[in-house]
């Protein structure tokens, strides 16, 4: 039977097409460098889709090696972008942060970003374990990365998190298109500051936005 654009391949199979580690597609995916989407806890991948994917990198022009910038946290967050959430829902929690990450001034189209981040929770869920979230985008209507925290003042269960921890952080990274680079050092840099204890419990037990924006902010 001929195969249809509606072929659903397991991390095995592309890893196989690709000819490429498993762990290697998973790291993909998690990054949201591959076209993929969950059932449930499982990454699955449409192979229309893969096989786009494969065919614009192969077409695309050869890119000189990006130098890596430096995380400088101040640049990309102010204290009027941490909110304290009293939502009890992903949806609810994620368009609160997003509608006051619109207010920046990088932000051109607001309710672009909404539904974008929205659109990218339901393809697979952005918690990372250990109650943290990191909602984030490339979008042409953002000028340059930018982003919004949020402290959760209730447990966020709907966010199907890999180790079942409630979400009670978010971080919401918005960036431009040519931004990829620089986009996933951001992602790889709270992912990495978060995961110290201290900080997290820091962070929820914080009253006052300028308190949290010091402990974010403090190498």
């Amino acid at each position: 039977m001929e195969e249809t654009d509606l072929t659903i391949l397991t991390i095995e199979e592309v890893a196989k097409y690709l000819r490429v580690s498993e762990r290697t597609v998973y790291d993909w995916a998690q990054k949201g460098e591959i076209p993929a989407g969950k059932i449930g806890t499982v990454w699955r991948f449409k192979k229309s889709e893969i096989e786009k994917w494969v065919n614009e990198k192969l077409s695309a022009p050869a890119k000189t090696a990006e130098t890596p910038q430096q995380i400088i946290v101040k640049n990309i967050l102010s204290p009027d972008r941490i909110v304290f959430i009293e939502h009890s829902t992903k949806h609810d929690a994620i368009v609160e942060l997003a509608k006051n990450l619109s207010t920046a001034p990088q932000i051109k189209d607001g309710k672009e970003l909404v539904t974008e981040l929205l659109r990218r929770e339901e393809l697979m869920t952005t918690a990372i374990g250990r109650g943290i979230a990191i909602p984030h985008v490339r979008l042409s209507s953002v000028t340059d990365l930018v982003m919004s925290v949020g402290i959760c003042k209730n447990d966020l269960l709907d966010f199907q998190a890999i180790d079942d921890t409630p979400v009670r952080l978010l971080i919401m990274i918005a960036a431009a298109t040519n931004q990829h680079s620089y986009y996933l050092q951001t992602l790889s840099f709270f992912s990495a500051k978060l995961k110290q204890k201290e900080i997290r419990e820091a962070l929820l037990n914080c009253t006052d936005t300028n308190e949290a924006y010091e402990i974010l902010t403090t190498e």
